[in-house]
């Protein structure tokens, strides 16, 4: 699978755009750790002429090792390695690269990725002011410069190059946010690593580590789901036990703060108002802090921000959908400091999900799934594109007689109408019981009771494998959602 590119069809097509444009262009890319951004532009740019100049920033390194690399990497794409002296500071170094584009002739292409920018921008290095005086000075004259900007910082990227109000307020021309692969090109990438697995053991992988392909390439040809899921993260020192510290230093500065928002949001099935969230935090968090800390999980992909339909509490919640993480802290976590010095038993995996606790957080886990891939839901539902997809919850008062109930996902129709969906996961086909019929119908009548809706309301199973049909699904749902709908494009 060398050099190809699976999936990434949107972001090739704005790829290419920028490489014929015959103006300079300016690129935001972000995303989040492992998720390819370095794979796709290298291996994009680097099948199609054009000088490509790539330097990555690194962490934690200060100014004159990040200057020297710079410039290391100019000698050897503008001047066939010979050595140059290296600037003193940023200035002097942008000097140095724009005098070497001067060596280009002026019909081919220059491509300038600058990759990790975050880290390259270090405390009182004046690097983001320099970058906006070159590109509005030298390079936004240049059509041949296609500047592209890349960081799995991405609430950095976005505050500081996206919604700069400095020198760089609207200087971008593409934004590009790399999202991992959906259900669909996780089955392509690991058929392009060899690795054949049916689609129920692709999504048991994906409830582990969801579509980030850097995990997905620590996978082994020749095992199960549930080998793979032991050897990367019930083993000594495995590859999912070590992860998650480095994902999120890597991330943000004070990690350690943004790995305790996570498992208050973890620990809220349901998702948690941003009050009661910021409370839970602490005196140091609340306020603006606590905010700016939110919208950069949000902004990396690790949390959902959401309206629950028609809540009387008005507000954001916030739920974690980020798959690795659901995994990590629920299964890995418990035996973290067993596993820093010994494996566990051979067969613990397959072991655990036998259990009742392993059923329920699949549940869970398949929730964050479908979360994930709204688009094929409301493709197979044949949903307009304007439906509102949310969730709903209704918790009664302690001195009230009447029944919680609570709404995974529905979708709000311009057609006077509402989807209400019910997920399940489910190792056979699911089955409606008479049990389970008289939940459902009070379920809905609960929904209409404290929204006072007047809308038509259709009742629709997502469940992974299909729903077996008998008098109660017949009389009460409109529509099944499968497992090949989750793999479906849209």
């Amino acid at each position: 699978m060398a050099n190809e590119i699976i999936g990434r069809e949107y972001e090739c097509e704005i790829l290419a755009s920028v490489l014929t444009s015959k103006k300079p262009e300016f690129i935001a890319l972000y995303g989040r750790r492992r998720v390819g951004k370095t794979y796709l532009v290298k291996n994009f740019f680097m099948q199609r002429k054009s000088v490509f100049f790539s330097i990555t920033g690194e962490k934690d390194a200060p100014m004159k090792n990040q200057i020297n690399h710079f410039t290391q990497q100019i000698s050897a794409i503008f001047y066939n390695g010979v050595k140059l002296a290296s600037g003193r500071n940023w200035d002097e170094t942008f000097e140095l690269l724009t005098k070497s584009l001067d060596t280009v002739s002026k019909k081919e292409k220059i491509v300038m990725f600058f990759d990790e920018f975050p880290w390259m921008a270090t405390q009182n290095s004046g690097l983001l002011k320099t970058l906006e005086y070159y590109w509005n000075q030298h390079w936004s004259s240049d059509n041949r410069i296609k500047l592209i900007i890349c960081g799995s910082a991405a609430s950095w990227i976005i505050d500081n190059i996206v919604n700069n109000t400095g020198g760089l307020h609207n200087r971008i021309t593409k934004n590009i946010y790399l999202e991992p692969l959906n259900l669909l090109e996780t089955e392509r990438f690991l058929n392009g690593n060899s690795i054949q697995l049916k689609r129920k053991q692709i999504i048991d992988l994906y409830m582990s580590m969801g579509g980030v392909p850097y995990y997905l390439n620590q996978i082994e040809k020749g095992l199960s789901a549930t080998q793979i899921i032991e050897s990367l993260a019930f083993q000594r020192k495995g590859f999912l036990l070590l992860e998650f510290d480095k994902l999120f230093s890597s991330l943000f500065k004070n990690s350690q703060v943004y790995e305790q928002i996570v498992r208050i949001i973890a620990s809220h099935r349901y998702g948690i108002g941003k009050r009661q969230l910021l409370e839970k935090l602490g005196k140091k968090e609340l306020g603006k802090g606590g905010l700016e800390k939110l919208k950069a999980l949000k902004e990396s992909g690790f949390i959902i921000e959401f309206k629950p339909h028609m809540h009387k509490e008005k507000g954001l919640y916030y739920k974690l959908i980020d798959n690795y993480c659901l995994f990590y802290l629920h299964w890995v976590e418990p035996v973290r400091d067993t596993l820093l010095n010994r494996s566990l038993t051979k067969g613990y995996w397959d072991k655990m999900k036998q259990m009742p606790a392993w059923h329920s957080w699949s549940g869970l886990a398949f929730e964050a799934i479908c979360y994930d891939h709204l688009p094929q839901i409301s493709k197979a539902l044949a949903l307009s594109p304007t439906a509102i997809p949310s969730t709903w919850r209704y918790v009664p008062r302690k001195i009230s007689d009447g029944k919680g109930a609570q709404i995974d996902l529905l979708f709000d129709r311009d057609d006077d109408s509402i989807t209400i969906c019910e997920i399940k996961y489910t190792e056979k086909s699911f089955v409606i019981t008479k049990e389970y019929a008289e939940k459902l119908q009070q379920k809905l009548e609960t929904f209409r009771r404290v929204t006072r809706t007047k809308k038509q309301l259709f009742l629709v199973i997502i469940s992974a494998n299909g729903m077996k049909k008998n008098k109660y699904s017949e009389k009460l749902i409109n529509s099944v959602v499968t497992l090949d709908d989750l793999f479906k494009t849209v």
